[in-house]
């Protein structure tokens, strides 16, 4: 298992105190609790286990993030948390496809939400329209839902 830092230093080629500097802003940025930058991520709870890996991605500056079930296995202060960080990631522009089997955490974090079963789409739904009913007839098998 690796340290903030470590996850944060690309193959250790940058200087010690510009890791520091990253790792400390992103253990603020993202409210990672940890006594120190150098304790390893397994060593810290799920939701902060999260948020270090989720740092770890945001430090390579991408424009899309692949979030695959970022909240499962985590409490809910966590979740909470993790939601947060999602949710400003996305109004400051950055691309989110959220893949999740937690149908409220899909309603309440999607612009759109499309539903897969066994390798096909089920329906597409504009998330501010889309309800539980909806979503789970598609999931269901039954084909649903508008192109938006």
């Amino acid at each position: 298992s690796s340290s903030l830092r470590n996850y944060l230093s690309a193959l250790g080629l940058i200087k010690r105190s510009e890791e520091d500097a990253v790792a400390e802003q992103y253990r603020q940025r993202l409210a990672i609790r940890t006594p120190s930058v150098d304790l390893e991520a397994g060593k810290l709870s799920g939701g902060n286990q999260q948020k270090v890996m989720l740092s770890k991605w945001l430090n390579t500056r991408p424009q899309l993030l692949i979030l695959d079930e970022p909240t499962r296995g985590i409490d809910v202060g966590a979740k909470a948390e993790v939601h947060q960080i999602i949710g400003e990631l996305a109004a400051q522009g950055l691309g989110i496809i959220l893949i999740s089997s937690d149908l409220p955490e899909v309603l309440a974090m999607s612009d759109r939400i499309l539903v897969m079963r066994e390798g096909r789409q089920m329906g597409i739904f504009d998330g501010a329209q889309a309800s539980q009913e909806t979503v789970m007839t598609a999931a269901m098998g039954q084909a649903a839902g508008v192109n938006v």
